[in-house]
């Protein structure tokens, strides 16, 4: 287990540049729940000054994680290992009532078994009209503390398709990569997947899924839990290791990120140069196909109407954009689609508010921070908004149904899948 460091902690100046670029700092105007105030509180737990109490924790529990402060951070500060850092002493504390440890962990755990996690979706929706579309009933919100629930339970198509093995190259052959499948993403978004293995098979690569790889342990992770993270972490290393692949792609930023910094994961331990190596290896889908080169597609998407170029804009997965860096690469290939005219979203680069469960444990800052993405949407005019992560899928998914005109939602694997196989239109 990680615990402080002084040189972690001290690396923070104050110096207030990250103040603009946290969204809950920018919604509340509070320093407490700004990453230099989060920092301020750490250090005084890391030098015995507090402990984490109730005061203490509801501002690390309010903090999405997005890592937009690394971005603005000119000190170089590495607040997301803080944050993990922090979590997971904040779990192990008294602080954290033992009943809301055990559903949470409980909740993470049904999340990673996409099994079980599709027969739980399924059940629910059935039940729905007995019980409501919310994401978790009344009586497991009170357990988690939580006073209300304004995530919705999300579509789920029908049996959820099984990709395993190999699925060849078309044209010239490039290269042989591995496909992490995910657990949530596998359920409510499937199709991402499949749209994923075309476009790299278009590309001339082999794609190779392997079986029963499961989940990465972000979630895990990214809600104090690196002892579970670790160990759904190691078997997704074994299934890969016996894979020779070029790269292991991933078209989940929150995974993507993770998966990227095992060697942080496991450091001190027997296994830290098998993450470090395993972590060499990992490409956000869009990253390796800006790197590889892509072939453009023949033919142009067009609009509903068919009379003009399909306007689509791009929100900035927090994982993809601060924790991985990748920013220009999707932009590059969805500007590089015939018939499809990018317009920028403002604050692009905000979270949206999903943040893995955050949605379920802070729902009124959730949903401001969704009400805030919605208006800078409908604001660009798009038929469509293309995101890299499923969490920001689902939820700014609800956000849009509550539109009068209606915006798609899509992974830009799926775009560029639909510009490959020369649709007429959306």
């Amino acid at each position: 287990m990680q615990e402080f460091r002084s040189e972690h902690l001290l690396r923070c100046i104050h110096c207030g540049l990250c103040l603009q670029s946290c969204p809950t700092y920018v919604e509340e105007g509070s320093e407490a729940d700004s990453p230099r105030g989060r920092i301020y509180l750490m250090r005084a737990v890391f030098e015995g000054r507090i402990r984490w109490d109730v005061g203490a924790t509801e501002h690390i529990d309010r903090c999405l994680g997005c890592r937009a402060c690394e971005t603005a951070c000119p000190s170089g500060v590495e607040y997301g290992l803080l944050l993990e850092i922090a979590r997971a002493q904040v779990e192990r504390s008294p602080a954290r009532p033992a009943l809301q440890r055990v559903v949470k962990r409980l909740i993470l755990n049904l999340m990673a078994q996409p099994g079980v996690f599709a027969f739980a979706m399924r059940t629910a929706r059935l039940l729905s009209p007995l019980f409501g579309e919310r994401a978790l009933p009344a009586p497991v919100a009170r357990m988690l503390g939580v006073k209300g629930v304004v995530a919705q339970l999300p579509p789920v198509q029908g049996k959820r398709e099984s990709l395993t093995g190999v699925y060849p190259a078309r044209g010239e052959r490039r290269g042989r990569v591995g496909l992490l499948t995910g657990c949530v993403a596998s359920v409510l978004f499937p199709e991402v997947n499949v749209a994923t293995i075309a476009v790299l098979q278009y590309n001339g690569f082999e794609v190779v899924v392997p079986r029963g790889q499961g989940c990465c342990g972000a979630l895990h992770v990214h809600n104090g839990f690196p002892d579970e993270a670790r160990r759904l972490a190691l078997h997704l290393i074994e299934c890969f290791e016996r894979e020779p692949v070029d790269a292991i792609i991933v078209n989940s930023a929150g995974c993507g990120s993770t998966m990227k910094e095992y060697d942080r994961l496991f450091a001190c331990t027997p296994h830290e140069a098998r993450a470090r190596t395993f972590a060499a290896r990992v490409k956000d889908v869009m990253e390796f196909l800006a790197e590889a080169g892509i072939r453009v597609p023949d033919r142009p998407l067009k609009a509903r109407n068919g009379e003009h170029e399909l306007v689509v804009t791009y929100h900035d997965a927090c994982h993809l954009a601060h924790a991985q860096g990748v920013r220009r690469q999707p932009r590059d290939i969805i500007r590089s689609v015939p018939g499809v005219q990018l317009v920028e979203l403002e604050e692009a680069d905000m979270c949206c508010g999903s943040a893995g469960i955050y949605n379920l444990l802070q729902p009124e800052m959730a949903s401001r921070l969704l009400r805030r993405k919605i208006e800078r949407i409908r604001a660009t005019g798009a038929e469509i908004v293309l995101t890299g992560n499923p969490g920001c899928l689902a939820w700014i998914a609800q956000g849009l149904r509550e539109l009068p005109q209606p915006i798609a939602i899509m992974h830009p694997a799926e775009l560029l899948r639909n510009a490959y196989e020369s649709r007429e239109s959306l």
